[in-house]
């Protein structure tokens, strides 16, 4: 009967050692498992608040994790980064129908790459928060109902290939700043109502190639030095 008894209780304290072996690993794994950085998450959350999305196409925003989950429009590194987190890398929101305006909170989201909300309804002026975002390589705003001056902070982009804020209604002049866009090959600024003359300092922007200004309301003259530009190829419609 001991022996039998004995048993018992060395087959309990295997079970018992087991579980919470189990137990462990199953905390391992949740622990294992990426997840958004919270101030991304918030971030995104605020972006959301800002905007009126009729067609519900950003409902999925309210579950789960925005990496993990697939949000709508939200595009991750596959990888997590140093800081053990995922982190958005696109904002990808065209053509949605949305409108409102867009959050200072875009400048929380910090290793993106692209923002995109072309071909859609927002109005408000352009959050200089944006120029927070020192990894951003794409800035699509075209096709939208921006109104304001264009922000000073926009010119400090040290990876920025492409600028689109064409068709919205811009106004007052271009920011000087943009002349440290040293990366940048395509600005994108026709149809808006930007005034002013053509700051010459933009003519120091080493791979502009595409300049597009047409339909706006500037003034003056064409600063030579812009002659000298080694990668121009378009410079259209500046009066």
């Amino acid at each position: 009967m001991f022996t039998s008894y004995a048993m018992s209780i060395a087959r309990d304290c295997t079970l018992l050692v087991l579980l919470l072996v189990w137990l462990c690993w199953s905390s391992l794994i949740v622990r294992a498992q990426p997840i958004t950085h919270p101030e991304e998450v918030k971030a995104l959350q605020d972006i959301k608040s800002s905007l009126v999305d009729i067609n519900k196409n950003l409902s999925n925003w309210n579950r789960g994790d925005p990496c993990t989950s697939n949000w709508t429009g939200v595009l991750c590194f596959n990888q997590t980064l140093d800081d053990g987190y995922l982190h958005v890398r696109e904002l990808q929101l065209l053509r949605m129908n949305l409108s409102g305006s867009l959050s200072p909170s875009l400048g929380r989201l910090s290793y993106m790459q692209i923002l995109d909300f072309m071909w859609n309804n927002i109005s408000g002026s352009i959050p200089k928060e944006i120029g927070d975002i020192k990894s951003l390589e794409l800035l699509l705003l075209n096709g939208n109902q921006l109104t304001g001056p264009l922000p000073e902070e926009l010119g400090y982009f040290p990876k920025l290939d492409r600028m689109q804020i064409d068709q919205n209604y811009i106004s007052g002049p271009l920011p000087k700043s943009f002349a440290f866009l040293n990366k940048t090959k395509h600005f994108h600024m026709n149809n808006n109502s930007i005034s002013g003359q053509i700051p010459p300092e933009l003519s120091r922007l080493p791979s502009l190639v595409h300049m597009l200004l047409d339909n706006n309301n500037l003034s003056g003259y064409l600063p030579p030095e812009f002659s000298e530009l080694p990668n121009l190829l378009i410079l259209y419609g500046l009066f």
